[in-house]
């Protein structure tokens, strides 16, 4: 797998940016500094997971997707619908509906990521069942979860389900079925997954348990949905689409994948800063009665991501009510599709000071004793998240200990006592 450089989803538009701190203070891994009155994201630490797109007062942080051209660039093209979407129409409930609508944006066939999820559903069983599995087990479903992981609990790693995402299993399952029904070539047929987050964007062009995703490309459920909202109630001929089940279309929501897996003893939790808690309770054994985590980024599980149009409370309430009339399973993956993942995680020592241990053992000194002078109010005026973050950006050349106010106030105070003591005169502003 490729351990350094990632691509990115989640991006800065610094005309729109005011510099207001927000998303500094919500950033889970702070890859977020404000330089200059604008912010700057910290590549290697971002895993996407959106929060500061969700928070961004200016709308300042954007999520780079496919657009609808990209249709045109294939013979025969497929919407992979991931369950989520089901819950954004106010104005129907009819999953056949809502799958047939996609046809009319141009699409020539719709594949419910619920089936995948399904087969992820009873192949986590079997592991679990296995014994195989290192416990407390973690979904390997949110790619913002995995990176997280990646590079701030590396020795969680191995937690981790070694399973591909319901994504990347449907796509490989709907291109094949695709490649047997018009007899085209592999790469004459386009796969589009209309996604609730960013996270999902990046593991399409950059993931971390995939070589080559059989998706070729990503659409914001929220762009999809600005298309279909005035026009879904008058769609007239309704085809039959959907044949996915209720265990499937449930992992839209937080807990549906974990009580799919038929574990005991298993929690769900969502939302990047409760994933975070949790984690850290993993590493200092605080869960060892636990069998499975399902450990989702965004609030409420996929309805709540931040490419969602609808609130993620009145999705989950649809969602919920669909699947009271679903069958239990539907549709299954070809045999011949693998479930395993390509590889684990990579653990990304983002936060290593330097690769020379003697260099990096001095930087640590340093920064314990810049941190110790510093006021710990973690106000983020200086521009880094907290005053820990700063003294680290000190040591590593990106900002000065006068960037803090705080400091810079204590230095003039000192100097213009020193001034009065001297007798010097000084500007009456400068006094005051």
């Amino acid at each position: 797998m490729k351990p350094e450089k990632y691509w990115h989803s989640v991006t800065l538009q610094r005309e729109s940016c005011k510099g207001c701190t927000t998303c500094l203070k919500q950033c889970p891994t702070q890859a977020i500094r404000v330089q200059n009155g604008k912010a700057k994201i910290l590549k290697e630490r971002c895993i996407d997971c959106g929060e500061c797109i969700r928070v961004c007062p200016y709308h300042a942080k954007k999520a780079v997707t496919d657009k609808f051209d990209r249709l045109s660039e294939f013979r025969y093209t497929i919407a992979l619908v991931a369950p989520a979407f089901l819950g954004q129409f106010s104005k129907s409930e009819d999953c056949d509906l809502i799958l047939t609508s996609l046809l009319y944006l141009g699409f020539d066939h719709v594949y419910e990521v619920a089936k995948g999820a399904q087969e992820i559903s009873a192949a986590t069983r079997e592991l679990l069942g296995s014994g195989e599995l290192m416990q407390p087990a973690i979904s390997s479903a949110c790619p913002a979860v995995s990176r997280l992981i990646a590079v701030r609990f590396p020795n969680l790693i191995h937690h981790i389900v070694p399973l591909r995402s319901p994504m990347e299993l449907s796509a490989e399952a709907a291109r094949k079925e695709a490649v047997e029904k018009t007899g085209l070539k592999p790469e004459e047929i386009g796969v589009f997954f209309i996604s609730p987050c960013a996270a999902k964007a990046t593991a399409v062009k950059d993931g971390v348990t995939v070589e080559k995703s059989h998706v070729s490309g990503v659409i914001a459920m929220k762009d999809v949905y600005l298309r279909l909202a005035q026009r879904i109630g008058s769609i007239e001929e309704v085809k039959h689409l959907s044949d996915a089940g209720r265990v499937g279309t449930l992992w839209a929501t937080s807990g549906g994948e974990a009580a799919a897996t038929g574990a005991k003893r298993w929690i769900s939790v969502d939302g990047i800063d409760n994933v975070i808690r949790v984690l850290e309770d993993m590493e200092d054994d605080k869960l060892t009665d636990i069998a499975y985590v399902e450990a989702l980024a965004c609030p409420g599980g996929c309805v709540g991501g931040p490419l969602t149009a609808e609130n993620n409370f009145v999705a989950r309430s649809r969602i919920t009510r669909i699947c009271e009339t679903m069958p239990e399973l539907g549709g299954t993956i070809p045999p011949e599709v693998p479930r395993s993942w390509d590889g684990a995680p990579v653990y990304r020592p983002v936060m290593k000071l330097s690769e020379d241990l003697g260099v990096a053992m001095q930087m640590a000194l340093d920064l314990e004793e810049i941190a110790e002078r510093l006021p710990g109010l973690d106000c983020g005026s200086c521009g880094s998240p907290s005053c820990r973050a700063l003294a680290e950006d000190i040591v590593r050349g990106y900002a000065k200990e006068t960037d803090c106010i705080f400091v810079t106030r204590e230095r003039l105070q000192a100097l213009l006592k020193l001034a009065r003591e001297k007798h010097l005169d000084l500007p009456d502003d400068l006094e005051e």
